[in-house]
């Protein structure tokens, strides 16, 4: 047996929820620029769970359940009011989310029906408590959704504001929800599946999926690009930034990806959305920063950006604030990570792979006393 790092180019298993094949990304078959350019998340999330879109009357279903389901247990709020300060908000959304099986009457309940309804609870909840969590570190108090939200884009929103979003921030969320949504075997989506390939419950696997996502070589990246262009400055400061972590063989957050080779196909259209946020609330200045930064970065190494790199303006411009960036990635995954479970469930078999064994051999027991 010999090992392959980091399981690259290895196909682990079969799926029908998304595909990546010569760098075009689909769900379901559908092209992620058509999906991103005309379908609502919500219509993204019942294609993953149900394999085709749905119609006027299901949409309209599936938005009621999610509105219905959206409210966190009491004991779940209170839970994120007893968080240190200063609790990382990845950590606070695992440990929460963790928590939610104990307030589910069916969280060990394994029929399809009952998984299906949980997915859709645990993607109607997630948002709920980021948008808790947030308000509550600040000392204020969490705001309760809206029971008619027309969308799960407008009522984080206004759960994380308390005012009515306008509707150009839906727009703009909503759109990085879709593009989010899935991505094949990520680090996630496979923590995921191998958690409840056990047959362990759907909470168990978000709650695994969560923690592989906390990761800045995961989620955590967008963290990291605004982080770095908070550091830079200004455009006039991109320059000598770039060139000398170009220089000292550093790494610049946002570029490359382990799948494609010829760019990420769901950056273009964070990028158009980071322009457009840029010309409305007037400052274009993370945009240009961004613009010139990849200009540099592609220029001399090739290496394209990620989903990741335009997603951090995108959000700042929306006011969100930076430790967010990664929650909001897994309320959009968490349509994936389910619709992969679901699968998962129906044709399991128990994920065990191999290791190559590289430490010492035939090596014999000595008594301690002579060691």
């Amino acid at each position: 047996m010999t090992a392959t790092k980091g399981l690259e180019g290895i196909v682990a298993t079969t799926s029908s929820v998304s595909s990546i094949v010569d760098g075009v990304l689909t769900y379901r078959g559908y092209d992620i620029d058509d999906l991103a350019e005309n379908a609502s998340f919500e219509e993204v999330a019942y294609l993953l769970w149900f394999g085709k879109l749905p119609n006027a009357s299901e949409l309209e279903q599936l938005k009621k359940d999610l509105n219905a389901n959206a409210s966190v247990p009491d004991a779940v709020i209170q839970q994120l009011k007893l968080y240190p300060k200063n609790t990382n908000s990845m950590a606070a959304l695992r440990t929460a989310v963790s928590s939610l099986a104990l307030y589910d009457e069916e969280a060990n309940d394994m029929s399809r029906e009952s998984n299906v309804r949980k997915a859709i609870k645990l993607q109607a909840q997630l948002p709920a408590i980021v948008a808790a969590f947030a308000r509550i570190r600040e000392g204020k108090e969490p705001v309760a959704p809206k029971a008619d939200a027309g969308s799960i884009a407008e009522n984080f929103l206004y759960m994380l504001t308390g005012e009515q979003p306008n509707k150009i921030a839906i727009e703009a969320l909503e759109k990085a929800l879709v593009l989010h949504a899935d991505h094949e075997l990520n680090a996630s989506t496979f923590a995921a599946r191998v958690t409840v390939a056990t047959l362990s419950d759907i909470y168990s696997g978000v709650t695994s999926a969560i923690g592989a996502l906390k990761g800045p070589l995961h989620g955590g990246a967008n963290e990291a690009v605004m982080a770095m262009l908070e550091e830079i400055g200004t455009i006039d400061n991109v320059e000598s930034y770039v060139q000398n972590k170009l220089a000292n063989k550093e790494k610049l957050m946002g570029f490359g990806h382990r799948v494609y080779k010829n760019g990420d196909p769901r950056a273009k259209h964070l990028q158009k959305m980071s322009q457009e946020l840029g010309k409305i609330t007037g400052n274009l200045n993370w945009y240009e920063m961004s613009i010139k930064i990849e200009d540099i970065v592609t220029g001399q190494k090739g290496l394209k950006p990620n989903v990741d790199f335009y997603s951090a303006s995108v959000y700042t411009s929306l006011e969100i604030p930076r430790d967010l960036f990664t929650p909001i990635f897994a309320i959009s995954r968490t349509s994936g990570w389910t619709a992969h479970i679901l699968e998962q469930y129906e044709n399991n078999r128990l994920i065990r792979p191999r290791a190559e064994y590289t430490g010492p051999a035939t090596q014999k027991y000595v008594p301690i006393e002579k060691r």
